[in-house]
């Protein structure tokens, strides 16, 4: 037990189980009220088995209306941080509970506490006058009994009012009877008769006794005046009146209308009433002292009071008395709006949160009773959080729902209060919540590939192309590096063609380019994040290495000879206008219009016949030039021979650095001129037997004397077998068999030998134009030659029939 010093002990303490994370556990302490600031109440972390160590860190605190008591968190005590009155907190009430709710975090969790404030016997009984006036008629009967006021003493139990003592008299004495519930009302009762003649007055002390030890008392003075006599006092039509009140009535409104009834006549029938009870009900109440009705005067609040009790005296003219009880019961009404009161939010909500995490606690406060104070939380908005009750209006606001940062990065919930009444009630509370980012989403290029070009004999260095990905995190989660981390080029020639750089993801080229090496490359570049554990993501980049006109045409037919001197095509002297002399034959190594070769003069041929005079050998200059911006070109010399036979032409060809002799070259023509003659006077003989015998003999015999029939062949093929043309040289021999020859392919070159798609030997055909049984001389034949291996080749060469054997 409390002893009334103030020295603390703590009554019981005791857990309630925490059912399903609805209730949490529940402390009993027991104090006296006015206790000194610091006192200690009791031992909290103990109660609760909870570590001394971890109190700092849980945050534990109290969440109260007001701070009444504090928590020492170094060693968990509760101590005492307000004056603590008991008879202000609880008035009358005989139990005095202060709950408490103990917030503790990491986890979230609440405790609740309930301190019993004991009363001590701090207040002394007291009437409400220091001295009462009673007139008594002088024929008044024994026995009759005289109502006094109750004193008041605001303690309760055995520290509150017990007893009265009435000082020493001969005539009167006293009775205590129960008037109200819980307090003792004192009576006068005439013992003797009173004579106003012998004594026209008397003096009584009236003392009341408190319980309490020691015990404290009040005192109050009755003066008795003896009256003339009036035998008959007023008399109420109902002891005791009851009647109900809605709270929040206007000032004025009739609450009740008591009568009282005197048989006697004249002024001892005149009655007036009073109010006998003045404690704050002169403050709520009016009362009309003639005619007995009572009206509301202040604003009735149930909240303050559910009930009133008023006593209403009737005394007559002559001074005679008696009482009547009125009690008032307030109804409630849902005046009182609920309101929502938070005691913790979590401080830190990630992305990632799980469903049914606590994220904060609150609770719900009606001062109306009854439906008017049950109270209902919701959520108006769509968020994903939830409500979930707790116990004592506590709730849980859980998650119950995906938290993306990316897509909302913050939530204002309001939560709504609404009570039972009618109409009903409804308060707001808002809270803004902020999501904390975490690595969930990997980079994102802009593109699903990238395409660059890039001209060759690019610089060095210089920018080629850039990439760029987003990432929607925040912080190193969104901060992103780029990489090459594979290519199609060779792992340790890769970094000397590119590099990325790691924060603008600008490509870069490291060299020169070359189309006619690398035409194009393929890189897989990387972005990746800084988050822990990093996401990343890949994209491919191609790069077309584009071509510049940087290559000059290059001249393979004809080819030069190996001191470096142009070989020599023979032209038949004989040769009509429009004779086929040669062909000029070029490539470039560049590509596109680059590539795209065009000649001065593409075949030379004869514009007349061939004179006498004319020189038997001539030098044309031939160009070739390419499509580029500028154009490039190169040149090519064609040294042509005039001659019937390779051996006449050879002298030519032997001298032909020699200087010319204009005396020396007449000559020769005379003998040439001769040579000419003669053998055409010869040919002219042998034609003529010809003739004769061609009637006689097949035309296949002469086949092969015929003129024309044998191939002309050219300078050496060129070496290079990859620019396009012919790779391969071949010895040729024709033989005509009436309208077609067969040209059979005997032999190749030593230096070069035929790829193993190709067969070893070939065969064409050739359809000859013959009239008359005859071969025209001079004439061309398009030649078609048809390999026997799959993907073969088609070529078409222009053969000269000539009159001997080439090989």
């Amino acid at each position: 037990r409390q002893s009334h010093f103030g020295q603390r002990q703590v009554l019981f303490p005791f857990l309630l189980p925490l059912f399903c994370g609805g209730l949490s556990e529940q402390i009993r302490y027991s104090i006296p009220e006015e206790m000194a600031k610091g006192s200690v109440v009791g031992n909290l972390a103990k109660d609760l088995g909870l570590h001394v160590e971890d109190l700092l860190n849980r945050n534990l605190r109290i969440s109260a209306e007001k701070q009444y008591f504090t928590i020492n968190t170094e060693n968990g005590n509760i101590f005492v941080s307000e004056r603590i009155d008991r008879e202000s907190l609880c008035l009358q009430n005989p139990q005095c509970i202060v709950p408490l709710e103990i917030v503790a975090e990491n986890p979230l969790n609440v405790f609740h506490v309930l301190v019993r404030v004991e009363d001590i016997n701090d207040n002394t009984p007291y009437f409400p006058q220091n001295s009462i006036v009673l007139q008594i008629n002088e024929f008044a009967m024994l026995g009759t009994r005289f109502g006094m006021e109750s004193a008041i003493d605001a303690d309760v139990g055995p520290n509150s009012l017990q007893s009265y003592q009435l000082s020493h008299n001969e005539h009167f004495s006293l009775l205590v009877k129960d008037k109200t519930a819980g307090k003792n009302a004192p009576e006068l009762i005439l013992e003797k008769p009173l004579d106003r003649e012998h004594q026209s007055s008397h003096l009584l002390v009236l003392t009341a006794m408190d319980g309490g030890d020691p015990v404290q008392s009040g005192t109050i003075q009755i003066k008795i005046e003896v009256t003339d006599a009036n035998d008959n006092a007023p008399v109420f039509s109902q002891d005791v009146y009851k009647v109900s009140l809605p709270e929040n009535l206007p000032s004025g409104t009739s609450v009740l209308k008591v009568t009282a009834i005197d048989q006697d006549e004249g002024i001892n029938a005149e009655i007036t009433y009073s109010f006998k009870t003045l404690r704050d009900i002169g403050n709520m109440f009016i009362l009309d002292h003639q005619s007995g009705e009572i009206k509301s005067k202040g604003p009735i609040d149930f909240e303050i009071s559910r009930s009133y009790t008023i006593n209403i005296e009737a005394k007559d003219g002559g001074g005679m008395a008696t009482e009547c009880k009125i009690i008032v019961e307030i109804l409630d009404e849902n005046d009182n709006a609920p309101e929502v009161i938070f005691t913790s939010v979590s401080s830190s909500i990630t992305e990632d949160t799980e469903h049914g995490m606590v994220i904060a606690l609150f609770k719900t406060h009606d001062k109306d009773s009854g439906e008017n104070g049950e109270v209902t939380c919701l959520i108006k908005e769509k968020v994903p959080f939830k409500i979930e009750s707790s116990a004592n209006n506590y709730y849980k606001l859980v998650t119950d729902g995906a938290l993306d940062r990316e897509k909302t990065s913050s939530y204002n919930v309001t939560i709504t209060a609404t009570d039972r009444g009618k109409p009903p009630l409804s308060s707001s509370s808002s809270i803004t919540l902020h999501i904390t980012d975490v690595n969930d989403n990997a980079p994102v290029f802009q593109q699903a590939s990238y395409v660059v070009h890039v001209a060759e004999n690019n610089p060095p260095g210089a920018s080629i192309a850039q990439v760029s990905a987003s990432d929607p995190d925040l912080g190193p989660n969104g901060r992103v590096s780029y990489s090459i981390v594979a290519s199609d080029l060779e792992p340790r020639a890769l970094a000397s063609y590119v590099s990325v750089s790691a924060q603008s993801g600008v490509v870069f080229a490291q060299r020169a380019f070359d189309h006619e090496q690398l035409r194009a490359f393929e890189l897989t570049l990387q972005a990746r994040d800084q988050g822990s554990p990093a996401l990343s993501a890949n994209v491919s980049l191609r790069v077309l290495v584009g071509d510049r006109n940087d290559n000059a045409p290059r001249v393979l037919y004809p080819a030069l000879g190996p001191d470096g001197s142009a070989l020599f095509d023979t032209v038949p002297r004989a040769a009509q206008p429009g004779y086929l002399v040669t062909k000029v034959v070029a490539v470039d190594a560049d590509s596109g219009h680059n590539a795209w070769l065009s000649y001065h003069v593409l075949q030379v041929r004869t514009a007349r016949a061939l004179g006498d005079r004319d020189a038997a050998r001539q030098r044309l200059l031939v160009a070739v030039r390419d499509g580029g911006q500028p154009p490039l070109s190169a040149t090519a010399t064609l040294l042509l021979v005039f001659a019937d036979s390779l051996q006449e032409a050879l002298p030519d060809v032997s001298e032909r650095q020699a200087p010319a002799d204009p005396q020396a070259e007449l000559q020769f023509y005379l003998v040439v001129a001769l040579a000419l003659i003669s053998v055409l006077l010869l040919l002219a003989v042998i034609l003529a037997v010809a003739l004769r015998l061609g009637r006689s003999s097949s035309s296949t015999t002469w086949g092969c004397l015929r003129p024309g029939l044998c191939v002309k062949s050219g300078p050496v093929v060129p070496p290079n077998c990859s620019e396009g043309t012919l790779p391969y040289a071949y010895n040729l021999c024709i033989a005509s068999d009436s309208q077609k020859a067969r040209l059979n392919f005997r032999t190749m070159t030593k230096e070069m030998g035929p790829p193993q798609d190709l067969s070893n030997e070939a065969s064409l055909e050739i359809s000859v134009t013959e009239e008359n049984n005859k071969l025209s001389t001079n004439s061309d034949a398009s030649v078609r030659v048809s390999f026997n291996k799959q993907s073969s080749s088609t070529y078409t060469q222009n053969l000269l029939f000539c009159d001997k054997w080439v090989l």
